[in-house]
């Protein structure tokens, strides 16, 4: 049977420039958006994540944005069922969508599929926790780089519950993790295309600058003071608020509260794009050059 459906997919750091690029080619295309931004699922994320406005959506579906009460937890695996069924109905009325964000993990779901994975029990998460509290993040990484190389390279070392997931199933299966995120790549009913937007290291650094400080204009601490009681949960544990936590935890002033925000964000920034340009299959665009993606898309779907 022929497939004449399309995903096109956006990819790119945090600042670059993803949502209105995406707004504008969605206009064009006339289509809708999936958000693949694991942290602008949530409600009551608005201003440390940078969830797009009613205006800044102009009008245009957005699908997986604001739609999680921060309590709740939303895997890769899950957001892919629920991505590959509204593509579905998607599909039932036009031929083309469009994917994006940052978190290339829960896009990479959509594409290729996740790997079962066991569940496996409290007690292993509850003994990790502990261990965590008592030996330290550094200790639990050093089992995880003996345990799976290949998993220790690529995640968030920073990331404390990423490490205790990874090592959470090595305990329970005797498996590395990164076996389970390496199946068979599962059959789509649409052809990608991939787009990923660079901007100079420079550039982006001056607008993640920028970002943080609009985002603080615009009342980031008092966000973040009303989700203080729940700083432990999941969620929260991000760049822009673990920051903001720690201030007013008194573990440091505000000017270098927001010194690290920015300068994490930059880090953060700078793992993506280690992850997105593993892709070959990408094709880099500066953010500016929208009818040279839209000619790109337009190209590759005469092709097909």
């Amino acid at each position: 049977m022929e497939n004449n459906n399309f995903l096109i997919v956006i990819v790119g750091p945090t600042a670059v420039g993803k949502t209105a690029l995406s707004v504008e080619l969605a206009r064009q295309l006339d289509c809708e958006i999936l958000s693949a931004d694991s942290r602008q699922f949530y409600m009551e994320m608005n201003i440390g994540t940078a969830k797009p406005t009613e205006a800044e959506m102009a009008g245009v579906c957005h699908h997986f944005v604001d739609f999680l009460p921060v309590e709740q937890t939303m895997s890769a695996g899950q957001f892919e069922e629920m991505a590959i069924e509204k593509l579905d109905e998607i599909f039932q009325n036009q031929h083309i969508s469009i994917l994006t964000g940052g978190s290339g993990l829960y896009i990479n779901a959509v594409l290729n599929g996740m790997s079962e994975m066991p569940s496996p029990p409290n007690e292993i998460r509850d003994a990790l926790m502990k261990e965590l509290e008592t030996i330290g993040l550094d200790e639990l990484l050093k089992e995880l780089k003996d345990c799976d190389h290949d998993y220790y390279e690529k995640v968030d070392k920073k990331n404390h519950q990423r490490v205790v997931r990874a090592l959470e199933m090595i305990r329970y299966t005797g498996k590395p993790f990164s076996s389970f995120r390496m199946g068979k790549k599962a059959e789509r009913n649409f052809q990608t295309i991939k787009i990923g937007l660079e901007i100079p290291r420079d550039e982006l650094h001056e607008r993640i600058n920028k970002r943080v400080d609009r985002m603080i204009e615009v009342g980031l601490l008092s966000e973040v003071k009303r989700l203080f009681a729940k700083r432990e949960l999941n969620a929260l544990q991000t760049v822009g608020y673990k920051e903001i936590f720690d201030f007013l935890d008194d573990k440091y002033d505000w000017e270098e509260a927001i010194r690290l925000l920015k300068r994490n964000t930059r880090r953060f920034a700078k793992r993506q794009m280690t992850w997105f340009k593993k892709d070959e299959e990408t094709k880099w665009f500066h953010p500016t050059q929208l009818n040279e993606m839209h000619e790109y898309i337009i190209k590759n779907m005469n092709q097909s």
